[in-house]
């Protein structure tokens, strides 16, 4: 760029600059038109063809088969989680208010039926045992009266109602002493070694799946402190809840079957049963919560994400081909279907189960039409050209 200063008031200036700008203007558009002529050609385009017809030489040495009809009820897949079964998950609380002392089992721990879970030191311990002595006492002194009183009677020295008084104030100091003795059992206290120390145990064999307190904090059901101190839950038999679009409802019933497959052990099958469908949609996703009873082989843990699988109960119509018709490549499934002359067409399929030898096609193929009978062969062909 050739830039030029012109001074105000400078005629001759002006004239210099309207004389070189004629000489340059004719030069530009020349080169121009040199640039035109010199630049590379347009190259044409071509149209690609359609990539999934393919072309064989002599295509009567594929023979063809036609799609038949299938009657067989659908599947219907839903996604879910592993949960407790509510019945089988029992609370460990301790009747005795107090301070934990020693803590014997944590959160995930296997524990077995009256396995000794906490200690707690608490003031009903005391308490309770000093009821049960008063009791005791009371009962050892009410019984040598009403003894007395009948050994007088006997012998005509005093009346018939003082003996009755005599019994009735024994009846009551036992009966005192036995609620005495089932409060110290309850707490889990031995009368004959008795200690400010209460022991916890746990109620069922299972695990611990939640854990409320801690070392030397408060437990119980009358301070501060949770008084669920853990929760054991039976997991032998778990649920799996499931949501269930509004429009699939109708195809489940109660004690249907269901397979279930594990997102973490892909190669695992387990069947469970459906044992409740919600009465109530979620109105988010217009969905209800079905709940499906499955045994527990030892894998199945909580939380964990699983498929279900139910087959629904009214059937519906497939198509079915020869299994070597299916060509499966790629996680996907197609089949080669005739085209013009000599031509054939490849169409991706859903395929289904097996029935027999032959492949449900779910999607992609109608009942009656023609497939190639051994994709294979077809492909070996396709590949030596």
């Amino acid at each position: 760029m050739i830039e030029f200063v012109v001074r105000k008031h400078s005629f001759k200036a002006r004239q210099a600059v309207a004389l070189l700008l004629s000489t340059l203007i004719p030069l530009a558009a020349c080169k121009q038109e040199n640039s035109a002529d010199t630049g590379p050609a347009k190259l044409p385009v071509v149209q690609a063809g359609d990539m999934s017809l393919v072309s064989v030489d002599k295509p009567d040495q594929f023979p063809l088969v036609q799609a038949e009809s299938y009657d067989a009820p659908a599947e219907l897949e839903v996604t879910g989680a592993i949960f407790p079964d509510v019945a089988r998950e029992i609370p460990v609380i301790s009747l005795g208010s107090g301070r934990v002392v020693d803590i014997k089992a944590r959160l995930d721990d296997h524990v077995k039926k009256g396995q000794l879970l906490l200690k707690i030191q608490s003031p009903d311990s005391p308490s309770a045992f000093d009821v049960y002595l008063k009791a005791r006492n009371d009962e050892i002194m009410n019984n040598k009266a009403y003894q007395r009183a009948k050994d007088l009677y006997q012998h005509g020295a005093i009346s018939l109602s003082m003996v009755e008084q005599a019994q009735d104030a024994e009846d009551d100091s036992l009966a005192d002493l036995k609620s005495a003795e089932e409060q110290l059992d309850t707490l889990g206290i031995d009368k004959d070694h008795p200690s400010p120390i209460i022991p916890v145990y746990s109620p069922i064999s299972g695990v611990i799946v939640q854990q409320n307190v801690t070392q030397a904090a408060a437990a119980g059901v009358t301070f501060s402190g949770s008084a669920t101190a853990f929760t054991v839950a039976d997991l032998s038999s778990v649920w799996v809840i499931c949501d269930v679009f509004e429009s699939d409802i109708p195809k489940l019933q109660l004690g249907q079957e269901a397979r279930i497959k594990l997102n973490a052990y892909p190669n695992k099958l387990i069947t469970g049963h459906i044992s409740d469908i919600g009465p109530v949609l979620d109105p988010s996703i217009r969905a209800a919560k079905v709940r499906i009873e499955v045994p527990n082989p030892g894998i199945l843990k909580l939380g964990m994400f699983v498929t279900a699988t139910f087959q629904s109960l009214r059937k519906d119509h497939f198509a079915v081909v020869p299994a070597p018709s299916v060509l499966h490549l790629h996680d996907r499934d197609w089949v080669f279907m005739p085209a013009d002359e000599n031509k054939f067409r490849r169409v991706p399929v859903k395929a289904g189960a097996m029935v027999g030898e032959k492949q449900e096609i779910l999607q992609g193929v109608q009942t009656g039409q023609q497939v190639v009978s051994n994709v294979l062969q077809l492909e070996a062909t396709l590949e030596a050209q």
